[in-house]
């Protein structure tokens, strides 16, 4: 299996090439979305893409850690996290089996 990384950079580059954009243009097309999807989540909003999967971010609580090197307790500071739920359509892709169809 292929270990590289889709980049923006890519994105931008399948954009140039398959709709026939600039170069200038794939690149602010590619941005905007991506500004828009991070606006969105820092609101609190979530954001699905169909066939895709629904990005959201949640708040997690204060809770006791351990550091694994000394097994001292720490507290862990309250935070947001952004979470990533796949479709069904994408796990199915991902898997091999044919988009839309479930078990």
């Amino acid at each position: 299996m292929d270990k590289k990384t889709l980049t923006r950079a890519d994105i931008t580059e399948s954009l140039h090439r398959n709709i026939g954009l600039s170069r200038a243009e794939s690149a602010d097309m590619v941005n905007s979305v991506l500004d828009l999807v991070a606006d969105a989540l820092v609101e609190g909003q979530t954001v699905k893409l169909s066939s895709f999967g629904t990005f959201m971010v949640r708040s997690k609580r204060e809770r006791m850690g351990r550091n694994p090197k000394t097994g001292e307790e720490v507290p862990i500071t309250p935070r947001r996290v952004l979470v990533f739920r796949p479709s069904q359509v994408m796990k199915n892709v991902i898997n091999g089996e044919e988009p839309g169809v479930e078990d």
